[in-house]
């Protein structure tokens, strides 16, 4: 058994992991931490069901008492404002290094963590990439590498920065570490009328292939320390790096967004507001 704690699992991506972790591999056990009454947003009947009504972010005691004798623990909670959110974010990592410092941990970063490398592709107005005129587009930019360095540009890419920080810091410390730089994961894996989404997305299921093949590199004994990866599906026009990632943990994404989004050659033009 992988007894799994998904700290925020209540959320789109806990709802993902708790859908697709068993269906790749039945031996993993997925708990989720959230807070009273919060919402889920698992749409699959199947998704594993068992709850701890937890605030970590004021309740040390029973957050202690969640880790003890996990093998696997998502961090997926957050909260406003940054300043509030920041501590959360020490208090559960300190916990973990107490607790539970023999687990794989998976820290939630996002691709808004190195907002400002990848921002003029998508975010120009006159973008051809963001607006699908691919054919204007020669060459296509070298995908953004992995190991890009954290460089946000607002208070939500500065969080996911401080958890990537933490991540490397359990890391140097010997622990099994990776902080997810999820992309655009949305609870029905559809499309999303919003600029670019078809660069950043990612199916649900990807996402936990990518939470299983981490645990397995781990526990293989080979896991780049202090590692950060792009968590995206196999899209077509993708402008992010995991190839590296395919490489280092055998990640596997089986999805394309133009699955969804359909179209070639401009013949598809999202919002840009």
């Amino acid at each position: 058994m992988i007894s799994t704690l998904l700290i925020g699992g209540k959320g789109t991506i806990g709802a993902g992991l708790r859908t697709y972790l068993p269906q790749l591999d039945a031996e993993y056990r997925v708990v989720s931490a959230d807070l009273p009454g919060a919402p889920d947003a698992a749409t699959d009947p199947s998704a594993h069901g068992e709850f701890i009504e937890l605030d970590a972010s004021v309740d040390d005691a029973k957050l202690r008492s969640a880790l003890e004798y996990r093998d696997l623990v998502v961090y997926l909670a957050r909260k406003d404002p940054l300043s509030e959110m920041n501590a959360m974010t020490d208090r559960v990592f300190k916990a973990i290094m107490d607790v539970c410092p023999n687990a794989v941990v998976i820290g939630s970063s996002s691709v808004h963590a190195t907002g400002t490398a990848y921002y003029g592709y998508t975010r120009e107005e006159n973008s051809p990439i963001a607006n699908r005129r691919f054919k204007e587009v020669d060459p296509w930019p070298e995908p953004l590498s992995v190991m890009t360095e954290p460089c946000p540009n607002g208070d939500y890419g500065v969080e996911k920065a401080y958890v990537e920080a933490w991540c490397h810091r359990l890391g140097a410390q010997g622990q099994g570490a990776v902080a997810a730089r999820w992309g655009g994961i949305n609870p029905t894996n559809g499309k999303k009328d919003e600029i670019s989404y078809f660069t950043v997305w990612c199916h649900q299921e990807d996402s936990a292939r990518f939470v299983d093949a981490c645990y397995k590199t781990a526990r293989a004994g080979k896991l780049r320390p202090s590692a950060h990866y792009y968590v995206i599906s196999d899209n077509t026009y993708n402008i992010f790096d995991i190839e590296t990632t395919r490489r280092e943990i055998g990640y596997k994404p089986q999805h394309d967004a133009e699955s969804f989004y359909g179209g070639d050659d401009g013949l598809i033009s999202l919002r840009m507001d």
